[in-house]
C-alpha cells in the first residue's frame, strides 16, 4: 500500500486524465496507476459532468506520485511549469524523446524541452549537463551552453564536443 506524499503534483486536464496516466505509466519504469475516483451526483451543476466519470487518477512515474484531475477545459497546460526527466544516456534521451514526443507539438520542442499530446511541457536532458553548466563563467560553459542552443533534442555527445573544445 503507497503512503500518500506530503507534496504531490496534481495535473489539470479537461477530460484525458485517466488516458495520460495510462500514457505516462507505460512509458517509465516502476509506474504504476495507484486509484480512481470518480464524480457523483453531487456537484453536477457546478461540474457538469456525469455521476461514475472520472474525477481523479492518482498514479505514480518511477516512483513519484502525480494525480491527474478532469477538471474541465477551464485551464490548460503551458510552459511556466515542466517536468524535468534526467537521463544518465544518450539511449534514454533518445527513448522518453520520441516516447513522450509521441503526437505532440513539434514546434514547442527546443533545448531539451518538448510538449506532449496532453499539452503538457517536459524537459528530458542528460545529467552529465549538470557538469557541463556548472561555471557560468567558464569558457567550456560557454561553448555547451551555444550548442545547447542549437538543439531540440538534445544530442549528449556534440554537448560533450562543445564542452571539450572539439568542432
Amino acid at each position: 500500500m503507497s503512503t500518500t506524499p506530503r507534496i504531490r503534483p496534481c495535473l489539470w486536464f479537461d477530460d484525458q486524465g485517466e488516458e495520460a496516466a495510462r500514457f505516462y505509466t507505460g512509458i517509465f519504469p516502476n509506474s504504476r496507476i495507484v486509484s480512481t475516483t470518480r464524480f457523483g451526483e453531487a456537484g453536477f451543476e457546478i461540474h457538469k459532468r456525469p455521476a461514475g466519470s472520472v474525477m481523479t487518477v492518482t498514479f505514480e512515474l518511477d516512483g513519484q506520485q502525480f494525480t491527474a484531475l478532469n477538471g474541465g477545459p477551464i485551464f490548460t497546460f503551458n510552459e511556466a511549469v515542466s517536468l524535468e526527466v534526467h537521463c544518465a544516456s544518450q539511449e534514454e534521451v533518445d527513448y522518453y524523446w520520441e516516447r513522450l514526443g509521441e503526437g505532440g507539438d513539434p514546434a514547442a520542442q527546443q533545448c531539451g524541452w518538448l510538449k506532449d499530446r496532453f499539452g503538457v511541457s517536459w524537459q528530458v536532458i542528460p545529467t552529465a549537463m549538470e557538469r557541463m553548466f556548472d561555471d557560468p563563467e567558464s569558457p567550456a560553459t560557454q561553448r555547451a551552453m551555444n550548442a545547447m542552443l542549437q538543439m531540440k533534442k538534445l544530442d549528449l555527445a556534440e554537448l560533450e564536443r562543445a564542452y571539450a573544445g572539439g568542432d
